[in-house]
């Protein structure tokens, strides 16, 4: 290990010592399985540009992917229709409300505004090329292995727990068809976009997905161009808009630094040219995000200098 690496490790302990106290939040309680995931977990995973690994405590629990499952299926809807068709038929601005907000759509004429949240990530669904309902998700459900690493399997615990409470996210879908904002069958959509977020993951398979985008798009783990170059910038601005929900905003304030969360308690963030580092603690914030696992990624990221926004005198 070299001596930065060494110095990341010993940061990423120092993290994990100072928040595995920290009893703040909850866990997400409207989707049962969730609720029942150990509240005291907590992972912290890194892997740079060049396919060095290092991960902390509970960095191999499997959990739910969620809603970052969005900048996934983003990538690959950029790979397939391109940047100008992301940006027209679903969008590229903050909604400033919840990421289930039905009000966005209707101030908004029905345009989703970001790929990532719930109706912009279904939107985003419905443009993945596909004959049918079954291509569509495993040409997303292969994605995610690709962009991990590692084989990435559905949970059939999650994905019920999901698809049995999700009716507001399937009337959303129904609005967006109604505004022509809606590419296939609204419940097909629905149904996959389901589904990508009741995958399982650990942190090291999604810092794995971070160190892809902060390496132009090449997964370092296994050499392979996954992303085209030209489209992690527009990944990246999302994240910055959007990763975080309705605290988006503080996150680059505080932090400067592209991520995105999931109830599931998972949190990816990107260092550009550097690597990626995913916390995972299901207790989350009333926003949605990982209290311990926000708390751990600041304290890395700041004390390593990591910061998009930084400059220096010239």
């Amino acid at each position: 290990m070299s001596s930065l690496n060494s110095n990341i490790a010993a940061v990423m302990k120092q993290a994990v010592e100072q928040c595995k106290d920290n009893k703040g939040g909850e866990n997400a309680s409207y989707i049962p399985f969730l609720s029942s995931v150990p509240s005291e977990l907590i992972g912290l995973a890194f892997v740079s540009v060049t396919g060095e690994v290092i991960k902390i405590q509970d960095a191999d629990y499997k959990y739910a992917l969620e809603s970052i499952s969005k900048v996934l299926t983003l990538a690959l809807a950029l790979e397939e229709s391109g940047a100008d068709a992301i940006h027209t038929k679903v969008g590229a601005e903050p909604t400033g409300l919840p990421f289930n907000s039905v009000m966005a759509l209707e101030l908004h004429q029905g345009m989703p505004l970001t790929p990532l949240v719930n109706a912009g990530a279904m939107a985003t669904v419905s443009m993945i090329e596909a004959t049918d309902k079954e291509q569509r998700w495993n040409k997303i459900l292969d994605f995610q292995s690709e962009l991990t690493n590692s084989k990435i399997e559905l949970s059939d615990e999650v994905n019920q727990s999901e698809q049995t409470t999700n009716e507001h996210n399937r009337a959303i879908a129904y609005l967006l068809q109604s505004s022509g904002r809606m590419y296939s069958e609204p419940m097909e959509a629905c149904d996959v976009y389901t589904r990508q977020c009741s995958t399982l993951i650990n942190s090291v398979e999604l810092a794995t997905v971070g160190a892809t985008l902060a390496n132009g798009g090449v997964n370092p783990l296994s050499g392979k161009q996954l992303i085209k170059t030209e489209n992690i910038p527009h990944i990246l601005a999302e994240m910055v808009m959007e990763g975080l929900y309705d605290t988006s905003g503080d996150w680059a304030y505080d932090v400067g630094l592209p991520g995105k969360s999931g109830v599931g308690g998972g949190l990816l963030t990107v260092i550009p040219n550097v690597g990626g580092i995913a916390a995972f603690s299901p207790r989350l914030d009333p926003y949605g995000n990982s209290v311990r696992g926000q708390q751990m990624i600041k304290h890395v990221a700041r004390t390593m200098g990591w910061n998009l926004f930084t400059s220096q005198k010239h």
